[in-house]
């Protein structure tokens, strides 16, 4: 039994209102951070995509150097990490820590061996440094408040700017790098200073809505671009590959296309209104493509000849991944910690069309008609049908904490002291516990409900009532996650304290206990079709995917979703998924026993 690692569908970047989030790019790849994770994704191929999960402190930007070997990527303690793009394993180059606080912005020089690193810190805000010995290459000074972002002249002679929250440019002779002059055209908060990849010029936008433009060796004011100016704060800047053109996101919710030469605006593209539409960060591929990133997560990848809308729009979760099932043909869906769910296709993914859930997704199940049923914290129980949810939504009487449904498509929710049963959106029957449900499973007519008092209830469902039929004892913890093999003849209960115990529903006995290999609370399990092989996820990061036949012998994925596990399901006979805290999901190819 052996796996190989398949593709990763990335999380989208995580954004903070009235702040910018910081995007790069490498050739037509495009870097960013969400949560721990820094996501590195190929806008020319969907399926080549890496996450590096190395900080301990939430990341906040990262970048590739020029030479393309290596990316470094900061966090809000104050650390750089410097890592290899290139092989499997991202070994670590070096770790500094440069700043006392959060690293806002950091760049590279054009030789891929200097870099400025800027932020928050109490005694100094910016550090330059050597990437591989860390020693100091001069002093960014001049500022008194948070630096927001810095920029490198990539010829020689170098040059560094630095922009900031007192609504100053501070432009450094280099290298060694030293403060030569405070340029002050901004009046309120500079959000982001960048280079052109000619060295000529540099630009610089602020929260006071202006955009201007500087000669790249002196550092003088060249103009600013008053050509209907945007009406709100301006987030990023990036350059053109040529240089002759600038792009701008806002909060507006626009992205506009400047003429740097005759400081004229050539595109303005809307991207609808509202607070999910704000456009905070920015970067421009050697692809030509203009990235920029919604208040909402999107990534809205636009073409400069095309001039209405974005070229296309990539979406993802933007918050950890609480429930996952697969759909027809290689297709799933997954819910989110913040509400929404999405589809995914081998060509990307899409939101579900309609009214999300206003909190976390507290589960996802399948009917057999391919109906898929969401239940989440806002006590909302939805349908999804094809793409879309239903208009019609029922209220439950009390958080929901898990769905199930049966062979009559009949939903049972279970409620933190009761079980209800729901047919079209009407509640059919609720039964009163006494002891708090924490995982249900259905096949046909038997549901089997686990409680917090480590015990698993078999129920038997007659399409009116519910009728418990049988105790089964033999978990250690309490039980968090359940499945029925296909032909519903097993049951898998797995605990909190990571043991699994299999049992066999008609002989009401434990087949197997050996299952016990994960050390932290199981969040989900899944069975392969022909019911002789069971894939579980746990909190303690790792999948592991056991042998009715052969007890002892399992196939381990170690580190399979940083900050742990909270979904697995198949994708056919032996494609396995799993996606987690770190709102990725990650797809392994399976080999089973001979």
């Amino acid at each position: 039994m052996s796996f190989r690692k398949g593709s990763l569908y990335p999380c989208n970047p995580a954004t903070t209102r009235g702040e910018p989030t910081k995007l790069s790019s490498s050739k037509d790849k495009v870097v960013y951070t969400n949560g721990r994770s820094v996501i590195i994704r190929d806008l020319k191929d969907a399926a080549v995509a890496t996450a590096y999960a190395g900080h301990v402190h939430p990341a906040t930007v990262a970048r590739i150097a020029p030479s393309g070997y290596y990316c470094a990527s900061a966090d809000t303690s104050g650390t750089v990490r410097i890592w290899d793009t290139l092989g499997e394993d991202q070994t670590l180059k070096g770790e500094y820590k440069v700043i006392s606080g959060r690293v806002k912005d950091l760049e590279w020089d054009g030789e891929s061996k200097r870099i400025i690193a800027v932020g928050d810190g109490r005694d100094k805000f910016g550090h330059a440094f050597m990437m591989d010995t860390g020693s100091s290459t001069g002093d960014i000074i001049g500022h008194s408040k948070t630096i927001n972002a810095v920029a490198i002249r990539h010829q020689r002679p170098f040059r560094a700017a630095t922009a900031a929250d007192d609504g100053s440019i501070v432009f450094h002779q280099g290298v060694p790098f030293k403060y030569d002059k405070t340029i002050k055209t901004h009046t309120k908060f500079v959000q982001d200073v960048r280079y052109a990849p000619s060295g000529d010029h540099f630009a610089s936008v602020g929260s006071d809505f202006k955009i201007f433009v500087y000669d790249g060796k002196t550092g003088e004011t060249l103009g600013e671009f008053t050509d209907s100016p945007h009406s709100g704060s301006i987030m990023a800047c990036s350059w053109s590959p040529d240089s002759k053109q600038l792009a701008t996101s806002a909060a507006d919710c626009t992205v506009k296309l400047w003429d740097v030469e005759t400081k004229k605006a050539q595109t303005t593209w809307i991207l609808g209104s509202g607070v999910n539409h704000q456009q905070v960060g920015n970067t421009w591929t050697e692809g030509d493509s203009i990235v920029s990133l919604s208040m909402s997560g999107d990534l809205n990848v636009f073409d400069k000849r095309v001039g209405d809308k974005p070229a296309r729009v990539l979406y993802g979760p933007q918050k950890s991944v609480t429930a996952a099932v697969p759909a027809a043909s290689s297709t799933f869906f997954v819910g989110t910690a913040d509400g929404r769910v999405l589809h995914h296709a081998d060509d990307g993914c899409e939101y579900v069309g309609g009214d999300a859930h206003a909190t976390l997704v507290a589960g996802l199940g399948t009917a057999q008609d391919g109906k898929v049923y969401s239940v989440g914290l806002d006590d909302r129980l939805r349908e999804i049908e094809g793409k879309n949810y239903t208009p019609a939504s029922f209220t439950t009487a009390a958080q929901p904490k898990s769905v199930a449904v049966g062979g009559d498509s009949t939903v049972f929710v279970i409620e933190t002291e009761s079980i209800e049963a729901v047919r079209s959106n009407q509640k059919v029957f609720d039964l009163a516990l006494k002891y708090s449900p924490s995982a249900v499973a259905a096949a046909g007519n038997v549901v089997a409900v686990g409680g917090e008092d480590q015990k698993l209830r078999l129920y038997s469902w007659d399409g009116k009532a519910l009728s418990e039929t049988a105790t089964l004892e033999g978990n250690k913890g309490a039980i968090s996650a359940l499945a029925f093999s296909p032909d519903g003849v097993l049951l898998a209960s797995g605990d909190s304290s990571g043991k699994i115990v299999l049992f066999d529903v008609k002989e009401r006995k434990a087949v197997t206990s050996r299952w016990s290999f994960h050390s932290g609370r199981i969040h989900s399990l899944a069975w392969t079709a022909d019911g002789q092989h069971c894939a579980s996820g746990s909190l303690d990061t790792h999948v592991y995917v056991w042998s009715v036949q052969k007890p002892m012998k399992n196939i381990a994925i170690k580190n399979a979703g940083p900050g742990g596990v909270n979904a697995v399901f198949w994708l056919g006979d032996k494609e396995l998924a799993s996606a987690g805290a770190d709102g990725c999901v990650r797809r392994w190819s399976i080999t089973f026993h001979a």
